[in-house]
């Protein structure tokens, strides 16, 4: 039986047979017997690679933080999870400095936490806004028919635990319940490209 370690756009957690392309970090979430006993701990929500320097962990080991995956980096950020500045410091540079053209004030770790933190929950519920479809950049996430959809050129692609399952054109004159934070729908629409599932 698979873990509950795995994680959807909406930022749940989930048991998942698929474990998808990166790994992630909110603090310690399990307790001994390995059970999700809470959604986050930290502030800190980043995103790593599944393989980094030769280490080797075992997974929700007691006491120490939750090894969570995600199918890629898409869904990653639409969690509200950023790139992290040790494993992934070449992506974590280029999305800081994105972050301070788009925000306009010095990107530390802990301001850009601090804001995704406001922005990816409502209470314990995901946080989401209105945005203009049309307008939305190419790795941003929408919520459509209780479904997580991908925004890619010109497609919308619906999102699973293995992959991207369907495809339906991009209606370009629509609103939709964005489920990416907004401050990093900005930073992709300034030019950062997120690593997808190679299903899309």
């Amino acid at each position: 039986m698979p873990l509950q370690n795995r994680v959807t756009p909406f930022g749940d957690i989930v048991a998942l047979q698929s474990r998808g392309l990166m790994m992630g970090n909110r603090g310690v979430l399990h307790d001994d017997a390995r059970r999700i006993v809470r959604s986050s701990q930290l502030r800190r929500w980043i995103a790593c690679r599944t393989e980094f320097r030769g280490r080797h962990r075992v997974v929700m080991r007691p006491r120490s933080y939750t090894e969570l995956f995600f199918l890629d980096e898409a869904t990653a950020l639409s969690a509200g999870h950023r790139p992290c500045a040790e494993c992934r410091h070449a992506d974590y540079q280029r999305f800081r400095s994105l972050w301070e053209s788009c925000h306009g004030a010095h990107a530390s770790a802990d301001a850009m936490d601090a804001q995704l933190h406001a922005e990816r929950l409502n209470g314990r519920k995901k946080r989401t806004y209105r945005g203009d479809l049309g307008a939305l950049a190419d790795g941003s996430f929408i919520a459509f028919e209780g479904a997580a959809w991908l925004v890619w050129g010109s497609e919308l692609l619906a999102w699973s635990g293995s992959g991207y399952v369907e495809r339906r054109p991009r209606p370009m004159q629509r609103e939709a319940d964005v489920l990416t934070p907004r401050s990093t729908v900005a930073v992709l629409a300034a030019g950062y490209r997120p690593s997808v599932h190679p299903s899309a």
